[in-house]
């Protein structure tokens, strides 16, 4: 399980470094406007691209399935369906770049110098959808087979070489924020490139062996319905993020940035539980492909057990670290006091959240993805209903309704797993 989780922990700590590095870049520069704009991109393209994280993980998923199963003909097909797919989406993405340009900007708000710079950005990084997505996919079909380590690397590499990118093209040769662009495209291309290297190792021949199979229409339907509802089941859990932000906005400057010093907090959280919830994926998706309930079951134990444990160890850091942490977040009087009066929020949320991280890798590796849909959108129901009942509270009422969010999605899946266990293996 370690070996799955804690490399996978890095993987996912790596994944929105690019629009750390660009960030960074160009603030360098000095140039407020220029320094918004790709700040604005970096978080369109992070929840762009992570709209179709569905990519990752049903490509884990099958691929753990067809591991546990023993198919090595479904491990080569798993991963250039998700390659077909990816290359799909990142075209389709490519063709729609103005209008979404148009919408996601106005969306977003900002002065026009700042909504200038980011669509300058934008529609030159556009140009990596492609391969950002198929990286999703070697990366799913990496930690699927359990090489957590490889993926680890490669992730490494990525970053590195749109690191070295940016500083060439910004800092030596003065490109600007659309260097910036460009090194995020280079990085994400260098990215298939590797995948692909590594992809004919380990699979000698060719890479396509029955295009036939390959385009199998039953086979093409399920894994198109997985991904919808994993999509849809995103969208969902972007909807609580956005929302969260947007009513923290309208509380006032002190309060959003109160927040979004406690979100770096959440976020950082957020990544760990995920290296349980990618091992969790892997694992069950393993055992369930082998048809074995009693590894499936222990893996889910397992996961929950040493999931909570680590929740109450982050609970514990955060309860002690966490005024010196806000004191070296920023230097605001105001924001730190509101910082600390919500502190407590983020102290508790690791022990809900493991839960709800912990099952929806369950689910994600069983491919009960219907079920998991269902779910989050009755969760993201108690969430907007908690938040309006309270909504009188202000910003206490948001940390109330994304606690209660938390919650309920643990409960509800944790409550449901019986009936799919049973359904997929019998009694």
């Amino acid at each position: 399980m370690f070996s799955i989780a804690g490399p996978a922990m890095l993987a996912n700590m790596t994944t929105p470094l690019i629009g750390v590095v660009a960030t960074t870049a160009i603030g360098r520069l000095g140039e407020a406007s220029q320094l918004g704009g790709v700040a604005m991109a970096s978080v369109i393209f992070d929840c762009l691209f992570w709209l179709f994280g569905f990519l990752r993980v049903s490509t884990l998923a099958f691929t753990a399935q067809s591991l546990g199963a023993g198919h090595t003909s479904g491990i080569r097909v798993t991963l250039m369906r998700g390659l077909l797919v990816a290359a799909l989406v990142g075209t389709a993405l490519i063709a729609l770049q103005l209008p979404l340009a148009d919408i996601l900007f106005a969306a977003m708000g900002g002065s026009d110098a700042v909504v200038n710079a980011g669509r300058s950005y934008f529609l030159v990084r556009i140009w990596s959808a492609p391969f950002a997505l198929a990286n999703y996919v070697f990366l799913g079909w990496l930690i699927g087979q359990a090489w957590a380590r490889l993926a680890l690397a490669v992730q490494i590499t990525i970053n590195l070489i749109n690191m070295t990118a940016t500083l060439v093209l910004v800092s030596m040769l003065d490109f600007g924020i659309t260097g910036a662009a460009i090194a995020a495209v280079i990085a994400e291309t260098s990215g298939v490139v590797i995948g692909l290297a590594v992809a004919r190792h380990y699979l000698p021949g060719r890479l396509v062996q029955s295009w036939h199979e390959l385009l199998d229409r039953d086979q093409l339907l399920r894994v198109l319905a997985v991904n919808r509802d994993i999509m849809i089941r995103t969208a969902a859990l972007i909807a609580v993020y956005l929302f969260f932000n947007a009513q923290g906005a309208r509380a006032g400057d002190v309060t959003l940035a109160a927040n979004a010093v406690l979100n770096n907090f959440l976020l950082v959280s957020a990544f760990f539980l995920d290296g349980f919830a990618n091992a969790a994926e892997q694992l069950c998706g393993f055992a369930l492909g082998a048809r074995d309930r009693k590894a499936f079951n222990g893996a889910t134990r397992l996961i929950l057990a040493w999931g909570f444990g680590f929740a109450l160890a982050v609970t514990v850091v955060l309860a002690i670290a966490g005024p010196a942490l806000i004191d070296m977040m920023t230097a605001s009087a105001a924001v730190r006091l509101a910082a600390r009066d919500f502190l407590v929020f983020v102290v508790v949320s690791p022990l809900p959240a493991v839960f709800a991280f912990a099952f929806d890798g369950i689910y994600i590796g069983a491919t009960w993805a219907r079920d998991m849909r269902n779910l989050m959108l009755a969760s993201l129901a108690a969430f907007l209903l908690t938040w309006f009942a309270l909504r009188s509270l202000g910003n206490l009422a948001l940390w109330f309704a994304l606690l209660g969010f938390y919650a309920a999605r643990g409960a509800l899946q944790a409550a449901r797993y019986p009936a799919l266990l049973k359904a997929s293996f019998g009694k």
